[in-house]
């Protein structure tokens, strides 16, 4: 069943909507939950970041369901993402399969700063030579239109979900900051392509999960482009 979304702008520390849909934390390597081991409230998680973060850092969906018809880890479960209620700067989180993805719309002096050497020259993998992502989306945008990112929300390196810090600073998070996402875990920063920076405990870009373009005012998470296929399983980290 296709869950259309429907943003809302959050404050600093976001009260509402009330957000009690699956924990999307402890996830290891694979994208499980481990059977022990200490578990994170993925709201906690957003409302600390947002505290870091500031005002009007965060937009939150409104989802008719958390859960597709078969369980969230049906083969052909899709989420359908209406782009033209997101305005250039904000980001959505919607849920594909129990976890969290990204959608974020670019703008155009972001989209400038992601081809800058300045910053191609602080990153992992600049290039996106590991898989962590389709083929069809290994770009600089990593993306199918340059202005609409989708990444998987969660830190490759234990999991968290990173904060979204789109705003280019002088000091913060850290000096030079470009703009990206900031894990408020262990301090791994990515960038607004989800490509990570040298120095941190991830060790890979966070994952770019199957999806469309039906029309180019909306996405479909969960289903690749006509005649391409990608099996998220096949991804190196999440």
């Amino acid at each position: 069943m296709a869950v259309q979304t429907d943003p809302q702008t959050a404050g600093p520390a976001p009260s509402g909507p009330d957000f009690s849909g699956p924990d999307f934390s402890g996830h290891d390597s694979h994208g499980h939950h481990p059977e022990s081991g200490p578990r994170r409230d993925f709201l906690t998680l957003l409302t600390g970041a947002a505290a870091v973060i500031g005002a009007g850092a965060f937009a939150f969906p409104f989802l008719d369901s958390l859960a597709p018809v078969g369980g969230p880890d049906a083969a052909d479960a899709t989420v359908d993402v209406d782009l033209s209620k997101i305005a250039p700067g904000q980001q959505i989180v919607v849920v594909w399969r129990g976890k969290p993805v990204f959608v974020v719309h670019r703008t155009p002096k972001a989209l400038l700063g992601l081809q800058d050497t300045n910053l191609t020259d602080r990153l992992r993998d600049w290039a996106s030579r590991e898989r962590q992502q389709p083929d069809y989306v290994v770009n600089w945008h990593r993306s199918i239109a340059p202005e609409y990112g989708v990444m998987v929300g969660i830190c490759t390196h234990l999991g968290c979900v990173p904060g979204y810090v789109p705003n280019p600073s002088a000091t913060d998070p850290v000096a030079n900051w470009p703009g990206g996402y900031a894990c408020p875990c262990h301090g791994s920063k990515f960038d607004l392509a989800g490509r990570v920076f040298q120095g941190a405990p991830a060790q890979y870009n966070l994952p770019v999960p199957p999806y469309s373009m039906p029309t180019r005012s909306s996405l479909r998470i969960g289903l690749s482009p006509d005649d391409l296929d990608f099996d998220f399983s096949t991804i190196r980290q999440l």
